[in-house]
């Protein structure tokens, strides 16, 4: 093919579903071996673009064309287009756990390809599917391809799904946020395998995402969707550094900021609001063989934390996935029975029943989805006034619906913005509006300390920026503390007065914020805010 053909020319593509259209009329090349990156946040059209590519989306209108090796996808007969589906064009798909057969072992799974797709036996098929594993940098690659879905780490599923869409050679690889679900050091060695084996292979790659540092250190060419459109697209470099478009602006300026106060005043000489010394958290886990039958072993979740939190203060606390931060969270909310020092307040979970109470109306929590964390059965004034029944039972109705609405009002949400609000229910808000509805939940008890696990995670790169600002303004106008659970090295640098980097357990590094990321000591550290670029 001449290098300055497209591999792939789409023009005029529409997709819609019951007369509404999600993708409106884009245009988009993609040259052989480039590597192209459709960015934008959720219901932007992006996946949905992808998917149609392939004739994936169900219920669909789909119009255009999209040229590919002189063929229209959009045209051809369901047969053909199989014969291309995951042979020309492979996908890889954004959750490897729902896109991987549970009942069938990794290895199967891509052997089943390269049977169906390139006609090998099943023995050779055996044995390719495992130096394709091999390949993707999996360990033990034998081994591991008679594991199952289930019995593979996230990074390891995701290797799994590229080496199943790679089986066949494809000329061009749809990866569907190939990254979203992986820790930040995970998602750096997913990248630079896609483009070790881009280069290796030669084929062209169209990521989606909404991760612009991913964009940055991938992709040659970006195309911006909002609304279904495409509203700006180029070279990477030419539109990072010189965006036209004011929602492309809105999406490059939308990296956290730091806007907290360097030390809340009444901080000096009062009581910090947590204190923990030598904080231990385990589990009990079955031993094998007979010794089970009598005792039970332990899995050691936090060994040996020690931490302040004065007021007005936040302290960040990083690590990946099983590095046993939220595990700490759940301990310093005394939902997690736990041994060594912990002083809440003037207090300590160990009190009783009694004593807990009041201490919950010091420490509230807000969790990391928002959607999971409020009741689809309770309306908002339910929800947010709920902390109000337990711990101002005398209130009446009135004084009550009151102190609802200005929680609301005080996190952005306004009756007259939002006709009906106090009836409503979460699903009629958007994620950043039920983020929202959970902080004002959290506040209307006017707690001392809230803990925030992942509170941004679930969210859009602007409406992250929101939330933390809300938050930031929040922390200067009543002094809250916090205690900050993140995998996000920007939220850490946005917010944290002081952090913790733990793996595996342990604390392996603390103190400031300038201190911990401007000049990290730990290897593991580095490898973080390397990572975070």
């Amino acid at each position: 093919m001449n290098r300055n053909t497209p591999l792939l020319e789409v023009s005029n593509l529409r997709v819609a579903f019951d007369g509404k259209e999600v993708v409106r009329g884009i245009d988009f090349t993609i040259q052989p071996g480039e590597k192209l990156a459709l960015v934008g946040e959720s219901g932007s059209g992006k996946t949905v673009t992808a998917l149609s590519l392939l004739r994936l989306v169900m219920h669909a209108r789909i119009t255009g064309t999209a040229g590919f090796l002189g063929r229209d996808l959009l045209a051809l007969p369901e047969s053909d287009l199989r014969g291309i589906r995951g042979s020309d064009i492979a996908m890889i798909f954004q959750e490897p756990m729902t896109a991987l057969n549970p009942l069938f072992t990794v290895g199967e799974q891509i052997a089943e390809v390269l049977e169906l797709k390139q006609g090998h036996s099943s023995v050779d098929a055996a044995r390719m599917a495992i130096d394709l594993l091999a390949e993707t940098g999996i360990t033990e690659a034998q081994r591991r391809a008679r594991a199952f879905p289930h019995q593979l780490s996230g990074g390891q599923r995701q290797r799994a799904m590229i080496a199943m869409a790679l089986a066949c050679k494809p000329k061009l690889l749809l990866a569907d946020e190939p990254t979203t679900a992986l820790d930040v050091t995970l998602r750096a060695q997913i990248l630079d395998l896609l483009t070790a084996l881009q280069r290796r292979n030669g084929m062209a790659v169209l990521l989606i995402t909404h991760d612009l540092n991913l964009v940055r250190r991938f992709a040659d060419r970006v195309a911006v969707m909002e609304n279904g459109c495409i509203v700006e697209q180029g070279a990477v470099t030419q539109v990072f550094a010189d965006p036209r478009h004011p929602y492309t602006r809105r999406l490059i300026d939308s990296r956290p900021e730091r806007d907290v106060p360097p030390s809340f005043p009444d901080a000096v000489g009062h009581e910090p609001l947590m204190r923990a010394q030598a904080l231990r958290v385990t589990y009990p886990v079955p031993l094998g063989g007979v010794r089970g039958w009598f005792a039970k072993g332990e899995f050691v979740a936090v060994r040996g934390a020690d931490f302040v939190i004065p007021p007005g203060q936040t302290l960040g606390v990083i690590g990946e996935s099983g590095s046993g931060k939220s595990t700490l969270a759940l301990a310093a909310l005394g939902l997690l029975p736990f041994s060594g020092a912990l002083q809440v307040a003037s207090g300590s979970w160990h009190q009783g029943a009694k004593a807990n109470k009041a201490l919950r109306q010091s420490v509230q929590v807000v969790f990391q989805d928002p959607f999971s964390s409020l009741s689809p059965r309770m309306t908002i004034e339910e929800i947010v006034g709920e902390g109000l029944r337990v711990h101002a039972p005398g209130l009446s109705t009135a004084q009550r619906q009151a102190r609802v609405l200005t929680a609301l009002e005080e996190v952005g949400l306004a009756r007259a913005q939002f006709p009906g609000l106090l009836v409503r229910y979460p699903h009629e808000f958007s994620g950043g509006q039920r983020q929202r509805i959970a902080i004002a939940r959290a506040l209307i008890v006017e707690p001392k300390l809230l803990v925030l696990d992942e509170p941004t995670s679930a969210l859009d790169v602007t409406i992250q920026k929101q939330i933390l600002q809300l938050l930031q303004a929040l922390q200067r106008e009543r002094g809250l503390s916090y205690l900050l659970i993140t995998h996000d090295v920007d939220v850490i640098r946005a917010m944290a007065h002081e952090v913790l980097v733990m793996k595996d357990g342990d604390v392996i590094e603390s103190g400031s914020v300038g201190q911990v990321l401007g000049a990290p000591h730990h290897e593991y550290t580095r490898l973080l805010v390397a990572a975070a670029g």
